[in-house]
């Protein structure tokens, strides 16, 4: 997996795959997804910053010891 930020244009790519991209779609005007033959192998989101998607904030969930 590969997750690249490029300040200048406010894009965000972020690569799952490096398999050929068979089909893209857009989601919207700002989120787009290249499907591999193995499902999504990348999304594309435009005005990432902009939009609140960038910076990017992952959470981790701890299961109950009990």
């Amino acid at each position: 997996m590969k997750i690249v930020y490029y300040e200048e244009d406010d894009i965000l790519f972020i690569e799952f795959s490096k398999d050929k991209v068979v089909r893209d779609e857009s989601l919207n005007w700002n989120i787009h997804l290249g499907y591999t033959a193995e499902g999504i192998g990348e999304i594309t989101v435009l005005d990432a910053a902009k939009t609140g998607l960038y910076p990017l904030q992952f959470e981790r969930v701890l299961a109950d010891a009990a």
